[in-house]
């Protein structure tokens, strides 16, 4: 009796423990190694749109609070000048050369008789079958969510993404604008007057709340501040009467920002609120640089669209407590194409492409150093002007004419296709590209464009060789001096 009295003690034990084993609750339980990841990007947010970057005039105190317990980028730069190239390069963890997105389609932008060389064909997506960032967290056992713009893709479904609102081919949010009833796919329409930013927080929001007790990756490609400027009426008094500063005046676009910094509070807070805030990488960025002629970026020089400073330098935040130095800043030029690669590195992932064009910028965070890198840009396309005249690009028809660029230390390199001329710059003297040296410092140009030479053919990079029939110089000329006077 007492051997089985012992007997059924012990099993009653084994049946216990096997049972907490199994509960959900253990069952759910995130290992150190699978942190909850929270990547925001604003669309055309400028360098110097944040309060915490400098602004004057712009709101942004929940963002600035991000900065202020996370850590500071203040040498990061979007992969490309405008939005599908970026967001393809970020998402696939791939330059443009490899899967051919250089532009928001077409290549071939601007008045014919100006543009003397063909370019090269945009294709317009990543392919469906691309591996992207989406789908190696899929492959780790975490939920994907986006909420906003995809763009680089018609459906973010068969793209790596479980949960989708909003997300779609466009590249802005159409027609209706910013407030319900919204003409964009992949959304039902709010109550009549709804704001877009607004509503895709809280679709997010309830994304972390159904996932609490699982690791998730949560996108956040807000449509703002994207064309058309809209911003909500109460927001808009707030900065009505509010003296500008440095090229930054817009109410409406000011009220945007605002609008934006509020949703990022809430997402912060929902993490906070759910006990999720010390196991969340929370990273922050834009997909390229500002337009120029809604808010400037003194000094540096052009914006959207350019591969001057202000085309491709963007904000970026990186937070994640107890593991990233809070209030800490980081000189080390980055780009969002290292965002892949990093996250693979921290899940311990195996899942990826081959050979990814970022780095693993994850020792940054724990205060490292990482191997110093040139950085490239090739862009074989044109982009035709947003303002001629408040631009700030080469010259006042395009913002971009096809050309290839590097960053090798504080040197960049502008190559130019059309005419074969170099600008040669050095940003820690001349951070708005106003000082041509290509003549002065020769040497340095030609050891600059044979790294380029080298990254081009090593990315198999096409170049747009192609003479333009219908080309006419005296056309352009005198469109050209039409905007002079």
């Amino acid at each position: 009796m007492k051997f089985r009295k012992i007997e059924f003690v012990f099993n009653l034990l084994i049946i216990s423990i096997f049972a907490i084993a199994c509960s959900p609750k253990m069952l759910s339980e995130k290992p150190s190694s699978s942190p909850n990841v929270v990547l925001i990007v604003v669309d055309d947010l400028g360098w110097k749109d944040l309060a915490f970057m400098g602004s004057k005039y712009y709101d942004t105190p929940n963002l600035d609070k991000l900065a202020e317990e996370g850590m500071v980028f203040s040498n990061a730069y979007a992969s490309a000048a405008n939005c599908a190239p970026s967001r393809a390069c970020m998402i696939s963890g791939l330059q443009s050369p490899k899967h051919g997105v250089y532009t928001v389609s077409p290549s071939d932008r601007g008045n014919a008789k100006t543009r003397k060389v063909i370019p090269i064909k945009n294709t317009k997506h990543l392919k469906e079958d691309q591996f992207t960032m989406m789908d190696m967290f899929k492959s780790e056992g975490y939920v994907t969510g986006s909420f906003g713009k995809w763009h680089v893709g018609d459906d973010p479904l068969k793209q790596g993404v479980d949960v989708n609102v909003g997300g779609n081919g466009r590249g802005n949010p159409g027609g209706g604008g910013y407030f319900s009833p919204y003409i964009i796919e992949n959304i039902e329409n709010g109550p009549d007057g709804e704001y877009l930013t607004d509503r895709l927080t809280t679709e997010a929001v309830q994304f972390i709340e159904d996932n609490q007790a699982n690791p998730f990756f949560l996108y956040m490609p807000f449509y703002t501040v994207h064309t058309p400027i809209m911003a909500k009426e109460d927001l808009l008094k707030k900065f009505q009467n509010k003296e500008g500063s440095n090229g930054q005046s817009n109410p409406k676009f000011a009220a945007m920002v605002y609008s934006m910094d509020q949703n990022v509070g809430r997402l912060m807070d929902k993490l906070k609120e759910l006990e999720l805030e010390e196991n969340t990488l929370i990273v922050f960025t834009s997909d390229n640089g500002g337009i120029r002629a809604i808010s400037s970026q003194t000094p540096l020089r052009a914006g959207k669209g350019s591969y001057y400073e202000g085309g491709i330098r963007v904000p970026l935040v990186a937070k994640w407590p107890n593991k990233i130095k809070a209030g800490s800043e980081n000189e080390t030029r980055v780009t969002n194409l290292d965002f892949f690669p990093t996250f693979q590195s921290i899940l311990q992932s195996q899942n990826g492409p081959e050979v990814f064009d970022g780095n693993d910028i994850s020792p940054l965070f724990f205060g490292k150093q990482i191997e110093t890198r040139d950085l490239f840009w090739h862009f074989p396309i044109y982009l035709q002007a947003y303002n001629k005249k408040l631009d700030d690009g080469r010259d006042p028809l395009f913002r971009t004419r096809p050309g290839t660029v590097i960053i090798s230390g504080d040197w960049k390199l502008h190559y130019y296709y059309e005419d074969k001329t170099l600008e040669l710059y050095n940003l820690k003297e001349d951070i708005g590209e106003r000082n041509n040296l290509a003549l002065i410092e020769p040497e340095k140009a030609e050891e600059l464009l044979g790294k380029m030479e080298e990254w081009k053919e090593r990315m198999n990079a096409p170049e747009p060789t192609e003479v333009n029939p219908v080309y006419n110089a005296d056309f352009e000329k005198k469109l050209i001096d039409e905007v002079s006077h």
